[in-house]
């Protein structure tokens, strides 16, 4: 049985996401709340989590915890 890869190489779906959702993921994994990222980036709540549901969608994944350890992981 193949071993899993343990790097995500040329197929990491993180490399997907706009500079909007880096920057969105990176405070989600900071422990801010969607207000909180919207007061600070000066966006509406609403435009945060539009920019999360593409998030997850693109990573496949369903929430703050998922995404947190995959940012951390991309650090």
């Amino acid at each position: 049985m193949p071993k899993a890869r343990t790097n995500w190489g040329a197929t990491d779906p993180w490399r997907s996401l706009t500079d909007a959702e880096l920057r969105i993921a990176e405070l989600v994994a900071g422990g801010l709340t969607n207000r909180n990222i919207a007061e600070y980036l000066n966006l509406s709540p609403h435009t945060v989590d539009a920019h999360l549901k593409h998030t997850f969608t693109k990573l496949n994944i369903h929430s703050r915890v998922e995404l947190t350890v995959l940012a951390l992981e991309h650090r």
